[in-house]
């Protein structure tokens, strides 16, 4: 029987369901395991703000004591705001990978902790999306006005077709040494500061909370969230996930329609 001291769970595509909701059942299994004692954390490539509902509806939200793993691995901070950990880009990271956007032809934006900023008046359709589904207002910057501004990670986002032609590009290899690439959704293409991601934001927040990787559950979908699901000594992959991140997955739950979340952590409350 493992010992399961903090749970920690990706939202799109693992906590919530293909309609962005939280599931009656996943929400149940998630407050029992709460009660039972296990510290629940949200693991998401999205900042705090969008990830606000789904802690609200979970009773997580505004709390000293409850933490989340925000800007893949970027951020660690409670959910009450407080930072823990915070590790953004530079100013010439920003313009390097800004420049491999103009040469590619590929939609691009910075994100701040607070913000989403463009160089391009030219918004692109993901931007947009993106800005709604993480509550952050966009504004247009210069790229000397960015001097200015702490560049949490950046992102490449256009149609899924057109992006996964566009990344294989030599281009992106110049940067691999400066900054670490993620898929987080199939239209978007992140870069965070070189040794964050997940993982490594979930292992500095269990050396904060002094738990061990044996005593961690994690679960996820996309390629982005294998670091954390190979960082814990129970990783679960949901039935939708990518094939990538099946393969480093101790175990494959069922898919975010049909309540992977919950079956998974019934099984160690068992």
């Amino acid at each position: 029987m493992r010992d399961i001291k903090l749970i920690a769970i990706d939202i799109d595509g693992t906590l919530v369901n293909s309609k962005k909701e939280i599931t009656p059942l996943v929400k149940e299994t998630i407050l029992k395991a709460k009660k039972l004692g296990k510290q629940i954390v949200i693991c998401t490539g999205r900042p705090l703000s969008g990830a606000q509902q789904y802690l609200d509806e979970l009773g997580l939200n505004n709390q000293d004591n409850e933490y989340v793993v925000s800007f893949n691995g970027a951020v660690v901070e409670s959910t009450s705001g407080q930072v823990i950990f915070e590790q953004g880009l530079t100013y010439n990271d920003y313009i390097d990978l800004e420049s491999i956007a103009s040469k590619l032809n590929l939609h691009f934006h910075s994100v701040s902790l607070d913000r989403i900023y463009t160089a391009n008046r030219d918004l692109g359709y993901y931007t947009i999306y993106n800005s709604q589904i993480v509550k952050l207002g966009v504004s247009y910057r210069t790229q000397e006005e960015m001097r200015r501004i702490p560049i949490i990670k950046c992102m490449y986002i256009d149609d899924p077709d057109y992006l996964d032609n566009k990344i294989s590009n030599p281009l992106f290899n110049t940067m691999r040494d400066r900054v670490v690439f993620s898929k987080t959704e199939p239209f978007y293409y992140e870069a965070t500061a070189a040794g964050v991601d997940k993982g490594s934001g979930l292992k500095r927040l269990c050396e904060y909370l002094n738990i061990k990787p044996e005593n961690v559950m994690a679960l996820g979908d996309q390629a982005n969230d294998m670091p954390m699901l190979e960082y814990a000594g129970l990783g679960v992959a949901m039935g939708n996930a990518v094939d990538y991140t099946k393969k480093y997955a101790n175990e494959i739950t069922e898919d975010c329609d049909h309540d992977g979340v919950a079956v998974a952590i019934n099984k160690i409350l068992e």
